[in-house]
Formats: C-alpha cells, sequence, structure tokens
C-alpha cells in the first residue's frame, strides 16, 4: 500500500487476515515463482552435471557458496544450506572424493577444519558459472540494461524478505 493511498489501513488488515492473499497479484506472484523455481531446479541439476557427472545437484549450491565466500566450516555451510550435520558430512565427503573440496585446519582454531575449493573446483565452478551467466546474457539481450538492473534488485528484495 502506497503512503497516503485511500486504503486507510486496509493493507495491513488484509496482511493480518490473510485474505489478501487470493488477490491477483499474489495469484500472479505464486505462478510466476513456481515456474522459475521449478526452472532453478532443473537448471542447478544441469550446472551439477557440467562441473562433474557424478555431483549431486543439491551439492552444486555448496560449492558455489565456497565459491564466493572462501573457506567456511561445515557447520556454517550445513547452516547457509538448511541441512543437518549428517547430510551435509555426507555431501562433504563425496565433494572430497570427486577432488572438488579439501579441508584445511582453520587458522582461527586449530581444532576445526576450514572447507575450500580445489583449484580443480574452483575452475570447474568458474566455467560453469560464466556459461551460466553468459546464457542469460543470450536470453535478455533484448531487455534494456535498466529492466536486467532493476529484475536483480527486486530478487534481492524479494530474498531478503524471505529470510524473515
Amino acid at each position: 500500500m502506497h503512503e497516503g493511498g485511500n486504503g486507510g489501513g486496509r493493507g495491513v488488515e488484509r496482511e493480518a487476515s490473510g485474505s489478501g492473499v487470493n488477490q491477483p497479484e499474489f495469484l500472479a506472484l505464486e505462478r510466476e515463482l513456481t515456474v522459475l523455481l521449478r526452472r532453478a531446479r532443473a537448471s542447478q541439476g544441469e550446472m551439477a552435471r557440467e562441473v562433474h557427472p557424478d555431483l549431486e545437484p543439491s551439492a552444486y549450491g555448496l560449492l558455489v557458496r565456497l565459491g564466493q565466500c572462501g573457506g567456511q566450516r561445515a557447520t556454517e555451510l550445513a547452516a547457509y544450506i538448511g541441512v543437518g550435520k549428517a547430510t551435509m558430512s555426507r555431501q562433504l565427503r563425496a565433494l572430497e572424493e570427486l577432488g572438488l573440496v579439501a579441508r584445511e585446519p582453520d587458522p582461527a582454531d586449530g581444532r576445526a577444519w576450514l572447507i575450500t575449493l580445489t583449484p580443480e573446483g574452483q575452475a570447474r565452478v568458474s566455467r560453469v558459472r560464466e556459461a551460466r551467466r553468459a546464457r542469460y546474457a543470450g536470453r535478455l539481450a533484448d531487455w534494456d540494461p535498466r529492466e536486467v538492473t532493476e529484475l536483480a534488485r527486486l530478487l534481492q528484495q524479494l530474498n531478503r524478505g524471505m529470510e524473515k
């Protein structure tokens, strides 16, 4: 609801009561997010296979995170991805066996280990991510660059809102 609009606070009431969920804008949002998420899951599987034929799609996100943030503890990765310690341990073991990640002592705590991308893991993830960005650029070539910037801004705002 815009400030100073004629809503008289109805936006707050609608949100609180949940009756606004059937409004056309939320139905359209749900439909488009469903399509986007379905395509993203399929794309994640394709990208995982491009990194390594035996890579589980769910592990691709771990590699991207390590590429963006550098070495992290397994507990940090598990919290970020939203999985338990056992699942994380299994995924990290598989990534180590594929030669994509390595464990190294945490300089801040000698009892802990940091998970890092190996040079091979870094090269493979970088290659796949660059190819993905090239696909985005090709598919959105007829968009105005300001629209792409606005889409990125709105998606960032949506992602921040979903964290709450």
